[in-house]
């Protein structure tokens, strides 16, 4: 099974080391890796161009400026020849070796369309420390009303699901991974599986976790996209995946001590 990975970078040369790095250590070999860069003017691109051979044919990769990441994630969606296409963001990296050899073997089951797991957090300053852990294992299509969903850094789905029922909505500034998952999950009834493995090791400070002003567009486009779906929900229901992320977060502090 052929597994299209998809990095969008703009200026990542602190962290797209760490990124491919972790993609060249999969055991699952039947990979094509996509970077997208948005037009770097830092060393991101010297960087791609120094590991391309690392990955024997395996590695494509476009410069050019574009509309923001969800932008370049279709571009690379679009590029994608995998059976399953996952993203993997430049600022993360997989957290263990055998995530896409994991992702392969459930998929193999022609009747699942997608699969997701879960990812943790760290600070840049130390990339060991868990700070919070995003379990996606209680997960469950009708919490999307509340804005639940699945660690989208998770997400494995078939290629041809995109090709069926779409990509990302440029017009959502943060949130059109939601509204995609949102579309996939509970409007057409694609058929997921939970995989109980931590996917993703993510930095902290993302578009979507960065201050007030990101939580109330977040807010906004949530609404927004189960509005624009035909999804009943309203910013009460909204505001109650904020007291399960404390508890999340402090569970994790807990767990880490």
């Amino acid at each position: 099974m052929k597994i299209s990975v998809i990095t969008a970078t703009f200026n990542s040369g602190k962290s797209v080391r760490d990124t491919m790095e972790s993609v060249l250590r999969q055991t699952h070999k039947d990979i094509e890796y996509l970077v997208i860069d948005g037009g770097s003017t830092d060393d991101t691109m010297d960087i791609v161009c120094g590991y391309e051979p690392l990955f024997e044919g395996r590695m494509c990769y476009i410069s050019e400026r574009d509309r923001g990441i969800y932008d370049a994630m279709n571009k690379g969606i679009a590029m994608a020849t995998g059976d399953v296409v996952g993203i993997l963001n430049s600022d993360d990296f997989y957290t263990s070796s055998d995530v896409l050899e994991q992702v392969a073997n459930v998929l193999t089951d022609t009747n699942l369309d997608a699969v997701y797991g879960d990812v943790h957090y760290v600070n840049e300053g130390d990339l060991e420390h868990c700070v919070r852990y995003y379990s996606s294992r209680l997960f469950h299509r009708s919490w999307m009303r509340f804005g639940f969903m699945p660690a989208h850094p998770s997400f494995y789905c078939r290629r041809s699901i995109y090709e069926q029922f779409g990509t990302f909505n440029l017009s959502y500034k943060v949130a059109a991974d939601f509204e995609n998952l949102l579309r996939l999950i509970f409007v057409h009834h694609i058929r997921t599986r939970y995989i109980a493995k931590d996917f993703v090791t993510m930095r902290t400070g993302g578009a979507s976790s960065s201050g007030l002003r990101s939580h109330r567009q977040i807010m906004h486009d949530h609404l927004r996209a189960l509005q624009q779906n035909g999804v009943y929900s309203n910013l009460l229901f909204l505001a109650l995946r904020y007291p399960y992320k404390i508890c999340e977060i402090a569970l994790t502090k807990i767990e880490h001590i």
